[in-house]
């Protein structure tokens, strides 16, 4: 193959009615491609319908089934507590202190990060007025 060249492809006989017929192939796989992305495009609308209305109703029931098992979950003992204002008052004190209590360790954890962050501040000014 290396050894053909220019003229010797030229002198090569053309079949005739080879340009028709390679022409009309390749109209034939672009029709063929376009009737593919066509189909394509049809599938994808009506997929995306019946899989939104498949979520639509899983969303529904499943709305319908967290309602449904929340009414059965309630407890009398919790709604006892807001008609007794004394265990009610007893309640809230006791959340109030458990987040009084989880802010201030909170707090001091953010104070330790702070002294770092100061720390680290304070040594980075002094190496770049040394490099000055």
């Amino acid at each position: 193959m290396d050894e053909l060249n220019l003229e010797t492809l030229e002198r090569i006989p053309i079949p005739e009615g080879l340009e028709e017929r390679l022409s009309a192939k390749i109209d034939e796989w672009e029709l063929e491609e376009r009737q593919q992305k066509a189909q394509r495009r049809r599938l994808l609308p009506s997929t995306v319908r019946y899989t939104a209305v498949a979520a639509s109703v899983a969303l529904v029931f499943g709305i319908g089934y967290h309602y449904m098992r929340q009414e059965e979950s309630v407890n009398p003992a919790e709604l006892d507590t807001y008609h007794d204002p004394v265990l009610a008052q007893q309640e809230a004190e006791r959340a109030l202190n458990l987040l009084a209590a989880n802010l201030n360790k909170g707090m001091g954890h953010l104070e330790k990060a702070k002294a770092l962050s100061d720390k680290a501040e304070n040594t980075l000014n002094k190496q770049l007025n040394a490099l000055k």
